[in-house]
């Protein structure tokens, strides 16, 4: 019975997840879905800027924290390992649910395309984000990174091995393509509004810092390979990675 609620939990977090996933494309687009990021009640701009900065504060603190080694070991003396990663999971979701929920809108227009072709060739880049974010956690283990394949090896009474550290696909060309698809899905609409315009730029310097600390922590687990894999692929910008300098030696 314990084995089956593991297992449970675990599916009800990765449900979670897609709940918000899915939600939060039809934010963006304000498309589909009852809210859209233009949408709900309009209070005075200060207010809503107050309230919408401390929602992505909160997802910001959230998942930086609970992401960070030093909280891994000391929350893994209250949660269990088969369910750290799904408990990870949830939380990031709910967090999401509650900043889709009561985000309030800033409507004034920052720039709205008309023309046709224009409309479409940003939907379609607005489309194509996502599919590169998507698409590049499955490149480096979508069910590893969820929980699934944990609360799995938990239920089939197995032992969880991590993924190793591989460069598939998108991550030869830059080190990452899931933050780059978050990039172009946050900035790529025909209608900016002053509040997208809020979420696009705070999530995007969220990312530009996060990054930062992320990478630390993998240049502290996985050593030179990591560091080779730096030098070598550019972080968000393919093709702009320098080559090293050369080492000057004197002689004599």
């Amino acid at each position: 019975m314990r084995l089956t609620l593991v297992f449970g939990y675990g599916l009800f977090a990765y449900a979670a997840f897609l709940a918000a996933l899915g939600y939060t494309v039809g934010f963006l687009a304000n498309a589909v879905v009852p809210k859209g990021v233009d949408d709900g009640p309009v209070v005075a701009p200060v207010l809503a800027v107050a309230i919408d900065a401390g929602l992505l504060g909160l997802f910001a603190v959230q998942h930086s924290v609970m992401a960070r080694p030093w909280f891994k070991r000391w929350w893994a003396r209250f949660v269990p390992p088969a369910v750290e990663r799904s408990t990870f999971v949830l939380l990031a979701s709910l967090v999401v649910g509650l900043l889709l929920w009561q985000w309030r809108p800033l409507p004034d227009m920052v720039w709205s395309v008309q023309a046709g072709w224009a409309r479409g060739l940003l939907w379609t880049l607005y489309a194509g984000g996502w599919a590169i974010l998507v698409t590049s956690t499955f490149l480096i283990g979508h069910f590893d990174l969820f929980g699934l394949r944990q609360v799995l090896a938990r239920y089939r009474r197995t032992a969880y091995t991590e993924p190793g550290f591989r460069q598939p696909l998108f991550y030869r060309i830059v080190r990452h393509p899931l933050m780059v698809g978050f990039f172009i899905l946050f900035w790529a609409t025909p209608d900016m509004s002053a509040g997208h315009l809020l979420f696009a730029a705070a999530a995007s310097g969220y990312i530009l810092v996060a990054v930062r600390f992320e990478e630390h922590d993998l240049r502290r687990s996985l050593g030179e390979d990591y560091e080779r894999y730096a030098e070598r692929v550019p972080r968000f910008v393919p093709g702009t990675r320098r080559a090293p300098r050369p080492t000057l030696v004197r002689e004599g």
